[in-house]
């Protein structure tokens, strides 16, 4: 069963040192994980899309979160929820004015660098690859909590947000008229992988 280190103490002859903690595993909980993305339609409302279909890489170390790695890939063809009965605006996100998913079936997250100064909340930025372009992405973390599954494997919940300009992945249809920017929202549940 893995735990996750936060700090861990060797004692020896000549005292006590301290002992880095290795970056660990962990797994979306995808029953309590949401990743969202909303934008203002015209002025009237706020829309919003879910990204359903993903997996990817969550190597965390929260004693020294620089040596964390965090790689995700987002099935997107099957892979969007806006609400019922929107088979059209689904075939709208998939076409060209959008995400382009016959060319570029997945979105692709790898953070690049992780900012904190009391270990709780911070700043992960990354690179965002959505139809076949690559731009930078700043992301504001927070860990919302430590503790640990009923069969005793560490369980860690964070939220994180971020704006992104739709426009910089050539997704710029119906600039102004709907928002270039894109408000991104995450929580999630993650579990140390046995």
């Amino acid at each position: 069963m893995t735990r996750l280190l936060i700090a861990t103490t060797a004692l020896s002859l000549f005292g006590a040192a301290a002992v880095q903690a290795e970056p660990v595993a962990y797994e979306f909980d995808k029953t309590h994980t949401i990743i969202e993305a909303s934008w203002d339609h015209q002025g009237y409302s706020t829309q919003k899309l879910q990204f359903t279909d993903y997996d990817g890489t969550l190597e965390l170390d929260l004693e020294n979160p620089s040596a964390s790695t965090v790689d995700i890939t987002f099935n997107l063809i099957d892979g969007f929820w806006v609400g019922a009965n929107q088979d059209r605006f689904i075939a709208h996100l998939n076409s060209d004015d959008f995400f382009g998913t016959e060319a570029n079936p997945t979105a692709h997250f790898v953070a690049t660098g992780f900012e904190t100064e009391d270990g709780e909340t911070g700043v992960m930025t990354g690179d965002l690859t959505m139809n076949g372009v690559t731009a930078p992405v700043s992301l504001d973390v927070t860990l919302n909590q430590v503790g640990e599954t009923r069969d005793g494997n560490t369980k860690l919940g964070f939220t994180a947000t971020g704006t992104i300009v739709r426009s910089e992945w050539d997704m710029g249809f119906a600039v102004p008229f709907v928002s270039d920017e894109i408000d991104l929202f995450i929580s999630t549940e993650l579990v140390a992988a046995e």
